[in-house]
């Protein structure tokens, strides 16, 4: 059967050119591999640093990816993107040019028998009120309306501001962070019953069972520190794996 793979924390945009091209080069290496070999791309959130999308307008910095990304869908693959906290809002774009699923928050997929629960992994879990008040406002029709009213270059400058704002809300000692995304992993395990929580968000690559069950925490981690990382899901196992 056709492996899963699974992405997250890319941040297009974020970096130097040089950077950036690498991620792209990088990519391209991935997509090939999964035309071949895959039968879906899940994207777990802040693939793009920032993303502003209007009626009759996209902004520019991300074309070499969406092209590609068009051809992955073409060649039969399904792709489902899940926002995160910097793509926190990605409009109708990737759904109606693209033929990209976009979704929000926890959601669950079922394959080869196998329940994977995925995120991008923000919000979740006890505490970090001060982030899930600003994830509303950002989230917000009204407020993304009222975005969407001021001039194309101000608005992404609005949405580059909003993307530093999150990226400054993160604890400053990350290696902290992630315990609370492997607490709210064992305490989902002890309610429900799933597979494999995947996601992302503090890039802190890992993969660790939870549960005497089987349940499964596995941590994307990110592309932005010189490592490429990404989950596969094929042969009745979920491994992590670098380009």
């Amino acid at each position: 059967m056709s492996g899963l793979y699974f992405l997250s924390d890319l941040h297009l945009g974020l970096q130097e050119p040089q950077a950036e091209q690498e991620k792209l080069r990088r990519l391209e290496i991935l997509f090939t591999t999964i035309r071949r070999e895959g039968e879906a791309l899940y994207l777990l959130g802040d693939i793009l640093d920032y993303w502003m999308e209007y009626r009759h307008v996209i902004p520019k910095g991300f074309t070499r990816f969406f092209c590609m990304l068009s051809g992955l869908v073409e060649s039969g693959v399904k792709v489902t993107w899940l926002a995160g906290n910097h793509d926190f809002w990605l409009g109708r774009f990737f759904d109606d040019e693209i033929g990209v699923r976009t979704l929000y928050g926890l959601q669950e997929v079922r394959h080869d028998g196998k329940c994977f629960l995925i995120a991008h992994g923000d919000g979740l879990g006890a505490g970090d009120h001060g982030y899930k008040l600003f994830a509303r406002f950002v989230r917000n029709r009204f407020n993304l309306g009222l975005l969407t009213a001021f001039h194309p270059d101000l608005a992404t400058a609005l949405m580059k501001h909003f993307s530093l704002l999150s990226r400054k809300h993160k604890p400053v000692d990350m290696k902290s962070e992630p315990i609370r995304l492997i607490e709210f992993a064992t305490s989902l395990a002890r309610e429900r019953e799933f597979d494999y929580f995947v996601c992302g968000h503090n890039h802190a690559e890992r993969l660790q069972t939870v549960h005497e069950s089987g349940s499964t925490y596995v941590n994307l981690g990110s592309w932005i520190e010189g490592r490429y990382p990404y989950g596969i899901y094929e042969q009745g196992h979920f491994r992590l794996a670098g380009v």
